[in-house]
């Protein structure tokens, strides 16, 4: 991977590299997509909000649904 060093002006220029922006050529065609780095360190691990047992319950559960029914359910609430 190639690395640039910026300087001050240029951070500056890029709004520190705060938020995702794009880089344009002089016609304004989008060249590259630059997202800034999350510093991992600063979140926790989640964990979902269900117990081991009960996933294996789920798991482990006959009750199934197809795709098409899935589907025809999501219809319906969407209707509601």
């Amino acid at each position: 991977m190639t690395k640039i060093i910026l300087d001050e002006a240029l951070r500056s220029k890029l709004k520190n590299l705060s938020q995702p922006l794009e880089l344009c050529d002089d016609a304004g065609r989008v060249i590259a997509r630059v997202f800034p780095s999350s510093d991992l360190p600063d979140y926790e691990p989640c964990e979902p909000p269900i117990s081991e047992e009960e996933l294996r319950e789920r798991e482990q559960s006959s009750d199934w649904h197809t795709t098409k029914e899935v589907l025809a359910r999501l219809k319906e609430l969407e209707s509601q």
